[in-house]
C-alpha cells in the first residue's frame, strides 16, 4: 500500500477485500483526481455493505449506487447515508437493471463484484454499458473465475472458451475495428464505442469513449483500396497500381478469406 493510496486506509478501516486482493491500488490510480467529483457510481454485489461505506467515504460527493441479490438491514450495516441507495436484485435481472437505469440515467463508474458467473458478468455488461456516461469506467472483479469451471468458467480451452474473460479479450478487437483489413468485417456493437480496456490481475476495466479515428493503413476494412489510393496520389502509373491492389492484392485476400471460413467451419468456431 502507497503512503498516499487514501482508499487503501479507508478500504482497510471498513475491512473490505479490496485491499487485499491488490484492487485499491488500481483503483486509486483511476479515481484519485476524480474523487472529489460529483458522480454516479453502481457497484454490482455489495454482500455486507462494507465496500458501499468504503466508496461513501472516498467519493464524499458522489451519488453511490449498490444492488445486490440478497437484501440488507442498512441501518444494521451502518450504509444508511445520505449519498449512499441500496435495491435489492439480480444483476442478471434486466427489467430490475432497466428500473435502476430509469432512475439514475447515467454512471460514471460501474463496478461488477457480483456472482463472477461468466454468463452473469456478461449479460450485466451487456444492459448496463449504455447507462454508462462518456468516459466512464466499467470494472470487473474477480475474473480468474473465467478458469474454474466450478463457476462456469473454462481452464481447458483458453482461447474458445465461452468465458467472461475471453468476452473482454476479443472486445480488444473493437478498439481497433478501423484497422481490421477484412472486407467482409461486420461492425459489431462495441465498435467506436470504447477508447481502452485494461487487464490487472483478477481485474479488468473498460473506458467507454468515441473512437473515431481512422486507419492509415486501412479504407472501410481493405488495405487494398488504401493502397491504391495512396499509391495513384505520388504516381502517375493507375494501370500498373490497379492490377497489383485492386485485381492480385484483392484475390490474395479473398483465397484468405475463404480459407479462414472453411477453417472455422471445421473446427465449429462460430
Amino acid at each position: 500500500m502507497s503512503e498516499n493510496n487514501e482508499l487503501s486506509k479507508i478500504c482497510s478501516i471498513y475491512n473490505t477485500d479490496k485491499e487485499e486482493h491488490g484492487y485499491t491500488e488500481i483503483y486509486h490510480s483511476y479515481f484519485k483526481d476524480i474523487k472529489d467529483k460529483n458522480l454516479k457510481i453502481l457497484e454490482i454485489g455489495v454482500a455486507d455493505g462494507n465496500s458501499l461505506n468504503a466508496w461513501s467515504e472516498y467519493f464524499k460527493n458522489s451519488k453511490i449506487v449498490g444492488i445486490d441479490i440478497k437484501d440488507i438491514n442498512i441501518i444494521e450495516k451502518k450504509i444508511n447515508k445520505k449519498n449512499i441507495d441500496f435495491h435489492k436484485g439480480s444483476q442478471t435481472d434486466e427489467n430490475f437493471l432497466n428500473t435502476i437505469i430509469e432512475k439514475y440515467k447515467k454512471f460514471d463508474i460501474i463496478i461488477d463484484d457480483g456472482s463472477h458467473y461468466p454468463k452473469d458478468v456478461i449479460k450485466s455488461y451487456n444492459i448496463l454499458f449504455n447507462s454508462l456516461s462518456d468516459k466512464g469506467m466499467y470494472f470487473v472483479e474477480d475474473i480468474q473465475t473465467s478458469y474454474i469451471h466450478f463457476f462456469k468458467g473454462n481452464a481447458f480451452d483458453l482461447k474458445n472458451g465461452n468465458t467472461h474473460m475471453n468476452f473482454f479479450k476479443h472486445m480488444t478487437d473493437s478498439l481497433n475495428y478501423q484497422e481490421i483489413a477484412n472486407p467482409f468485417y461486420k461492425k459489431k456493437k462495441y465498435d467506436s464505442l470504447i477508447t481502452n480496456i485494461s487487464f490487472y490481475h483478477n481485474l479488468v476495466m473498460v473506458r467507454k469513449g468515441k473512437n473515431l479515428k481512422e486507419s492509415n493503413l486501412v479504407k472501410n476494412n481493405s488495405y487494398e483500396n488504401k493502397r491504391y489510393e495512396t499509391k495513384v496520389k505520388r504516381s502517375p502509373l493507375k494501370l500498373q497500381y490497379y492490377l497489383k491492389y485492386k485485381i492480385l492484392c484483392k484475390l490474395y485476400t479473398y483465397v484468405l478469406f475463404i480459407f479462414f471460413t472453411i477453417k472455422k467451419l471445421i473446427l465449429f468456431r462460430f
